[in-house]
């Protein structure tokens, strides 16, 4: 019988002293898990109960998942999903444009970058969240574990939304200072970024609404290292950015108020491992012949679980382990979701 070492799963109030672990692990900047013990508690309270929720449309639904190391019971990892975001708090980002200057007079024509704040990507979903424990970080664990996003919205489309967007961290030094923040929001929200960083992960971020410059700000007058971190994301996203492309997320000319970095987004059906998947009956074999690398998931959202394996596609529906299948409390002839990568 081939083990599972990780499972993908449902987060809950459960899981409130491995999610304050990972918190103090993850550093500033990672937004989503800047939060207080009781703010952490309330949304891991609203985690399950999205899962648990009977929604026939994507509303204030917050899915966060947690990576289990099975035979440790330790959470190794985290990852979510959010199915609207913007309408409660509000969502913000800069735009950058381009706006051309000319003087015929003077025989000058050039181009200049500008940053104008918008709400482009109200009313759409967002993938985020994605953390693995140092220790953990091998063997595929965060491609499967950011994959098992995607195989979340598989097993129930309507509760996400056409659009998907996801924003990546931007470059924060080891002592939490932002170039980006120094040159631009400083001037305007007068607070550190880490004290921004937590109101936004806290509040409803009407102070943003309240003190987000209202017109443009010309990138060529700001400070050379604040230029440079524009749409680049954090060296410990920078996997995190390749998964993401990987799956046909792309920039999308956005970036983070805070801390510049970038913002990709991608139509929900062209999600690569989504539109990879598919419902099938799985059968419980341990031979592993020609079996290639896998996800497969319990295809229902109440009870969802996710696990890497090796399965192979068959005409009768997919062969896969039977701890595969245990883990995810399935049995032999249960209908499953499956993703199936092209390489073994």
């Amino acid at each position: 019988m081939t083990a599972v070492t990780y499972v993908m799963r449902a987060a809950g109030p459960q899981d409130l002293e491995g999610f304050k672990q990972l918190r103090a692990i993850a550093g500033a900047g990672f937004t989503s898990l800047m939060l207080d013990d009781a703010a952490m508690a309330t949304k891991l309270e609203l985690s399950a109960a999205s899962f648990a929720s009977d929604a026939t449309t994507p509303g204030t639904e917050r899915y966060f998942l947690a990576l289990e190391h099975v035979e440790s019971g330790v959470l190794a990892g985290c990852c979510g999903v959010k199915a609207t975001i913007g309408e409660t708090p509000p969502f913000f980002n800069f735009r950058i444009i381009r706006e051309a200057q000319s003087s015929a007079v003077v025989g000058q024509r050039f181009d200049m970058h500008v940053l104008i704040g918008v709400n482009d990507f109200t009313g759409c979903s967002e993938v985020g969240s994605l953390f693995v424990r140092p220790e953990h970080r091998a063997a595929g664990v965060g491609r499967a574990l950011a994959q098992s996003r995607y195989m979340l919205m598989a097993a129930a489309p309507h509760r996400f939304r056409e659009q998907v967007v996801s924003e990546l961290r931007g470059v924060v030094s080891l002592d939490g200072v932002s170039p980006f923040w120094e040159a631009v929001g400083r001037h305007f929200f007068r607070m550190d970024f880490a004290e921004a960083d937590k109101l936004s992960a806290t509040t409803d971020n009407q102070f943003i609404l309240d003190l987000t410059p209202q017109h443009p700000i010309y990138i060529d007058l700001l400070p050379a290292e604040a230029r440079a971190v524009i749409g680049q994301c954090h060296a410990d996203g920078e996997g995190a950015r390749k998964l993401l492309e990987w799956e046909g997320f792309s920039f999308s000319n956005v970036v983070d108020i805070f801390d510049g970095g970038p913002l990709v987004s991608v139509q929900r059906d062209h999600i690569r491992t989504k539109r990879e998947s598919r419902r099938v009956r799985v059968i419980a074999d341990d031979t592993r012949a020609a079996s290639k690398r896998a996800l497969l998931a319990s295809p229902r959202l109440n009870d969802f679980r996710c696990v890497s394996t090796r399965a192979t596609l068959v005409s009768e529906g997919a062969r896969a382990p039977r701890a595969a299948l245990s883990a995810l409390g399935l049995n032999d002839g249960d209908e499953a979701l499956i993703w199936v990568s092209d390489a073994h």
